[in-house]
C-alpha cells in the first residue's frame, strides 16, 4: 500500500517535470500564452455581450432616448469594447503597449489627415445623435435626396425611397445640408390647385372645390382649408387649394383630389379650361385678291 503511494507520488513528480521541460520550449510557452489570449477573447465577449443587453434594456426604457440614439450609442459602445479587450489581448501576449499608445499621439495626426472624412461622418453622427433631427421610420429630405430613413450607424444615414430604392448617405453629407422633416410634425398643408376657364363663377367654383374637400375625413377642421384665386392666364382662372392633414395623409388627399376635381367641377356646371388658337382669315381687297 505504502509502495502504491510512492509510485503514484513518483508518476505525479515526473508529470510536473515533463510539463516544466516542455514549458521552457518557447513553442510550448507560446502556445500556452495563446490559448490563455483566446479563453480571454471569450470571456471578454460574453461580458460585451452581457453589457450590451443590459444597456440595450436601461436605453428602450427611457422616454428622453430615442430608437436613434440607442441604436449610434450601442454601436459606440460596442466598438469601445473591442477595442479595449484587442489592447489588453495584445498586452497578454506579451506587447507591450505603452509606447504603442503614446506612439498613437504622433501617428494619430497622421491618420487624422488620411481618414479626415470619417471622423467628419463619425462627428456629425454624433450631432445628429444629440440634436434628433430625426429619427427611424421618419421621412426627411436632405439636400437633393429625401426618403425614410431605415437605418444609421456611425457613418451613414440609409433612406428608403417610395419607389423602393435605397440612398445611403454619409452622416456629413446629412448634417451638412439642411433636414426637413416631414413625419415628425402634427399637420401638414397639402398644396393643391385647380383651374377653370374664364368666365365661370369664381364663388360657385370656391363653393364646390370647399364641399369637395370637406367631404374628406383626412382633411383637418382647423386650420380652415384656403381657397382663392392664385392668378390669372389668358384662357384660365387658376386658384390655390390649401387643406391641412396629419403627415401620412398627405399623398392620399393629393391624389384624390386631382383625380376628383374635374369630374365635380364638370358636374357643378364649370368649365374647365383648354387651350385653344383662334386663326382670322383676312381676305385680300384689290390688286391683292387677284
Amino acid at each position: 500500500m505504502i509502495a502504491t503511494s510512492v509510485d503514484l507520488a513518483t508518476i505525479v513528480m515526473s508529470i510536473e517535470e515533463t510539463i516544466a521541460r516542455w514549458s521552457q520550449l518557447r513553442i510550448v510557452a507560446f502556445l500556452f500564452t495563446l490559448l490563455g489570449g483566446i479563453i480571454m477573447i471569450a470571456v471578454g465577449k460574453l461580458l460585451i455581450h452581457s453589457v450590451m443587453k443590459l444597456l440595450e434594456r436601461g436605453l428602450s426604457r427611457s422616454k428622453k432616448i430615442n430608437d436613434l440614439m440607442a441604436r449610434y450609442t450601442l454601436q459606440l459602445v460596442n466598438i469601445l469594447g473591442w477595442i479595449f479587450l484587442a489592447i489588453a489581448f495584445l498586452q497578454h501576449m506579451g506587447l507591450n503597449m505603452g509606447p504603442v499608445l503614446a506612439g498613437l499621439g504622433i501617428t494619430g495626426v497622421i491618420l487624422g489627415f488620411a481618414f479626415q472624412e470619417t471622423i467628419g461622418n463619425l462627428l456629425s453622427g454624433v450631432m445628429i445623435v444629440i440634436n434628433a433631427p430625426f429619427r427611424i421610420g421618419d421621412y426627411i429630405e436632405a439636400g437633393a435626396f429625401s426618403g425614410t430613413v431605415t437605418d444609421m450607424d456611425m457613418i451613414c444615414v440609409t433612406l428608403a425611397t417610395p419607389d423602393n430604392k435605397k440612398i445611403t448617405m454619409s452622416n456629413k453629407l446629412v448634417w451638412g445640408n439642411p433636414i426637413v422633416n416631414y413625419s415628425d410634425i402634427e399637420r401638414r398643408r397639402v398644396e393643391l390647385s385647380a383651374s377653370v376657364a374664364l368666365g365661370s363663377n369664381i364663388e360657385v367654383t370656391k363653393r364646390t372645390i370647399r364641399e369637395v374637400i370637406a367631404s374628406y375625413a383626412e382633411v383637418l377642421p382647423a386650420p380652415e382649408p384656403v381657397v382663392e384665386v392664385t392668378k390669372l392666364t389668358p384662357s384660365s382662372v387658376d386658384l390655390v387649394v390649401r387643406p391641412w392633414v396629419r403627415p401620412a395623409d398627405y399623398w392620399k388627399v393629393h391624389f384624390r383630389f386631382n383625380g376628383e376635381i374635374y369630374d365635380r367641377l364638370t358636374a357643378a356646371g364649370i368649365d374647365v379650361p383648354h387651350n385653344q388658337l383662334d386663326v382670322h382669315l383676312i381676305e385680300p381687297k384689290g390688286e391683292d385678291a387677284r
